[in-house]
């Protein structure tokens, strides 16, 4: 017993194939972003209080043209350094052995969490960094030396670097603001997160040690932006 299939043309095949692509475009758009993304893992890592120094200062705490030694690479292209220095605040309280972060910058920041800012008696505004407008100062105590800022100690605020292709994915700009989900039993969502382009940059959120404290982030079990 034999049956005769009607075989459909060749142009009908692909004119079902099509209509099936065009049907399915959105779905298929959103899966070729979700491979391209794989290249860029979300990374969120906690910035501990740090401190950036220019020669100058480095020169009045180290010596004269002290240079600082890697201690530890990071993730942006910055480095952890060997050397350290003694922070005080108004109430004379001081933090001990804060590591200063390379490259050598053209300006002094230091960098800390609001419970160090507690601790120190200062009142830490939220800044981006390099923005030192209405901030306080502090003391800074080296090996060599000390040196008195007038300004500069900030409580950085949240923020997610991003090159070219993570701005072009969530579809945002340099400055725009998105929301940071942290999943797990100690979950929160991390609002008014800037978005930071640098062109070598690799995905990064950097929040401050409380709050990674808050989300218990060592164990979070979902990593997200949404907008």
């Amino acid at each position: 017993m034999s049956a005769n299939l009607k075989i459909p043309e060749r142009q009908k095949i692909e004119q079902i194939v099509l209509r099936v692509l065009e049907s399915r475009q959105d779905q298929i758009i959103s899966l070729l972003k979700a491979v391209d993304t794989q290249q860029s893992p979300l990374v969120v890592n906690v910035s501990a209080r740090h401190v950036h120094l220019n020669q100058s200062a480095m020169d009045a705490l180290f010596g004269k043209n002290s240079q600082l030694t890697k201690y530890k690479v990071l993730y942006n292209g910055e480095f952890a350094s060997e050397q350290q220095v003694n922070i005080v605040g108004k109430r004379n309280r001081m933090i001990a052995g804060v590591r200063i972060l390379g490259p050598i910058r053209d300006y002094n920041q230091i960098e800390l969490s609001y419970s160090d800012g507690v601790y120190l008696g200062l009142d830490l505004p939220l800044k981006i960094s390099g923005d030192h407008e209405n901030t306080p100062g502090c003391t800074l105590v080296g090996p060599m030396g000390s040196i008195q800022l007038n300004a500069g100690v900030i409580r950085a605020r949240r923020h997610v670097h991003m090159g070219k292709k993570d701005l072009e994915f969530y579809d945002v700009k340099d400055g725009d603001h998105v929301k940071v989900v942290i999943g797990g039993e100690c979950g929160v969502i991390f609002d008014n997160v800037v978005v930071r382009y640098g062109a070598n940059m690799k995905l990064e959120v950097h929040i401050d040690t409380d709050e990674g404290n808050a989300c218990n982030l060592q164990n979070a079990e979902r990593l997200e932006i949404i907008k």
